[in-house]
């Protein structure tokens, strides 16, 4: 083996990722680490590393980390990158297979040859406070009067396998939720912190999202986010069975069933393989 680490990028929407195949390199892999490979200016800049293949309950899995070292159930657009990777490597053959996570069995489907183009079932959202989780009496959190820095706000909380606060706003914008991300990431009522998209309806197809992503600050594209703001505005009632939910980096669209299973499409693109110094892990 050569006294180098090999990675490679990918984005999904601008939301990057490095995969780090436990099979091509024999390395551990820590938080600190993490947060330091993720660091622009210091390391090779990422939001996130996908750790894996690796093996999850007998099959075949990853391991999410965020850009400050912490360890994510789920990622939206981690989850497309590493279905591409597996295409790319050849682990899986055929369009459509599972990846194992934290949060439990995603199944994916490659919509074409390419392999730039996937639809993942993201499964169900609960607005249980218990389960997202919230603090206070057990309850489903929809459309619920929160204070964050001073200012109250009409949120609805859920998760998707993280947990994420929606607050629908007339208009959203970068300075917006950059101004209120820290607040509700480190709320008294979020124990486990949270995820943040500020949401504008366009039409009953059409949200417009900004994100402030626990653990790693301001985020040009979600995929989880994505399914957090479409499943929230049609528990309200403001939108269809399928919506595009557009953000800085791109598009992505959710399809809602009628027992509100999640679907979500996006694309991916490969960035480059990446040679790391060894002394990165040592």
């Amino acid at each position: 083996m050569n006294n180098s680490i090999t990675m490679t990028k990918y984005q999904g929407l601008g939301n990057d990722y490095l995969v780090l195949d436990p099979n091509k390199n024999r390395v551990q892999l820590q938080g600190k680490k993490v947060a330091l490979l993720c660091q622009r200016g210091f390391g090779l800049g990422a939001d996130g590393v996908l750790y894996g293949p690796v093996e999850i309950n007998g099959k075949l899995g990853v391991h999410i980390f965020n850009a400050d070292g912490s360890e994510s159930a789920i990622s939206g657009n981690g989850v497309r990158i590493f279905a591409k990777y597996l295409m790319d490597q050849q682990y899986v053959s055929g369009q459509q297979f599972a990846i194992e996570t934290m949060a439990g069995t995603i199944e994916v489907e490659c919509l074409n040859s390419r392999a730039t183009e996937f639809r993942v079932n993201m499964g169900k959202a609960s607005f249980i406070s218990r389960e997202i989780p919230v603090t206070g009496e057990v309850r489903e959190v929809i459309n619920e009067p929160f204070t964050f820095n001073n200012t109250e706000y009409k949120a609805t909380c859920l998760t998707v396998g993280n947990p994420h606060c929606i607050i629908f706003m007339d208009k959203v914008s970068r300075e917006e939720v950059k101004a209120l991300g820290p607040y509700v990431e480190n709320a008294d009522e979020f124990p486990e912190r949270m995820n943040l998209q500020i949401c504008r309806l366009i039409d009953r197809g059409n949200l417009d999202i900004e994100i402030w992503e626990r653990g790693s600050g301001y985020t040009k594209a979600s995929g989880t986010g994505s399914c957090a703001a479409a499943i929230a505005a049609h528990r309200l009632g403001l939108v269809e069975d399928r919506v595009n939910v557009n953000q800085p980096g791109g598009m992505i669209q959710i399809d809602i069933t009628p027992d509100e299973t999640i679907y979500m499409t996006g694309t991916v693109g490969y960035i480059a393989d990446v040679h790391v110094a060894e002394s990165f892990f040592s």
